[in-house]
């Protein structure tokens, strides 16, 4: 895709793409049985379901800041496979698009530290050695997520690799400063950007938000990876490492969002990349009442620009 520009308040922002790859469609809507999910999200012949990697760079006053890094460009040739991550242009060559390189780039916040999130933190450089692919930036990090990914458990080791940011940890001069910022909880970053704990996909996954001028966006990571994970409480992701905890955190900013008019960004979803919550009553009151995510073009769009790649089957999009 190309990069996907909009407006909050007085902040311009920018969705882009490091690719797009394939993932288990039934893990993805965890115990909701195939028969109900692939009427509305068409799976391969391999049972897996497309998945964008977005990421959001944010043009604040305080410079540029960049939201996940995708997967990366470290993947062996075995790995791409693997994960039919496919697309030519990959999160560099966005970046270009809009007149900027990596080292304009003056922070990277990762919601949180799976692969698909921050394999682009890292490089490798012409010795192959790992180096910082953000070399002017700060990179942000919720302590403990930083815990449970440097010491991963049985359920969570595959989800997690090391060289995608313990490298990171190491960069630090004598005083203790370096290119690695620890969060505990919620934090401000600046004036017109703030993150917020969302746990469930991970005990400490946290969502960014942009405010200005009365006006909000989300940037919501794996808090809801698809629209209809915030339209269908129930689906939640086998991914997530608290499922009940992550029902509730959708159910917290999905009324938020509703209340607030929030403009959604949604990461991994192939048909909806911008959104705002809407309510139908017809189907009850409160928990009964039936969610959708209404799509919305980046200004100046042509109809219908907000579900680019909408309705891609495996062969359009290979």
């Amino acid at each position: 895709m190309t990069p996907l520009t909009y407006q909050v308040g007085a902040v311009r922002v920018h969705l882009l793409s490091d690719g797009v790859f394939w993932s288990d469609g039934g893990a993805a809507f965890g115990v909701v049985p195939r028969v109900l999910w692939e009427k509305i999200v068409r799976p391969d012949a391999f049972n897996r379901i497309a998945m964008e990697l977005r990421s959001l760079l944010i043009e604040s006053d305080d410079g540029l800041i960049l939201v996940d890094t995708g997967h990366g460009q470290k993947l062996s040739a075995k790995r791409r496979e693997q994960l039919g991550l496919t697309g030519q242009r990959r999160l560099p060559d966005e970046l270009a698009d809009l007149g900027y390189r990596a080292d304009d780039v003056r922070m990277v916040i990762n919601t949180h530290l799976h692969a698909d999130h921050c394999g682009g933190n890292t490089i490798l450089d012409f010795e192959g050695r790992l180096a910082t692919a953000f070399p002017n930036a700060t990179y942000v990090v919720q302590r403990l997520e930083l815990a449970d990914a440097t010491y991963p458990n049985e359920r969570t080791r595959n989800a997690y690799f090391h060289e995608n940011f313990l490298p990171l940890t190491n960069l630090c001069d004598q005083n203790g400063a370096g290119v690695l910022r620890i969060l505990s909880g919620d934090a401000r970053i600046n004036r017109q950007v703030r993150v917020q704990v969302t746990p469930g996909h991970t005990r400490a996954h946290q969502v960014v938000i942009v405010e200005s001028q009365g006006q909000s966006a989300v940037f919501l990571g794996d808090a809801a990876g698809y629209a209809l994970n915030l339209e269908r409480l129930a689906w939640v992701p086998a991914f997530d490492v608290e499922p009940l905890v992550s029902m509730e955190t959708k159910r917290g900013l999905r009324d938020w969002a509703f209340h607030k008019d929030v403009l959604l960004f949604l990461q991994h979803d192939i048909s909806v990349a911008a959104g705002r919550l809407r309510r139908d009553e017809a189907g009850g009151q409160g928990d009964g009442a039936i969610w959708r995510v209404e799509p919305v073009a980046q200004p100046g769009a042509q109809p219908g620009a907000a579900m680019n790649e909408a309705h891609l089957d495996e062969e359009s999009i290979r």
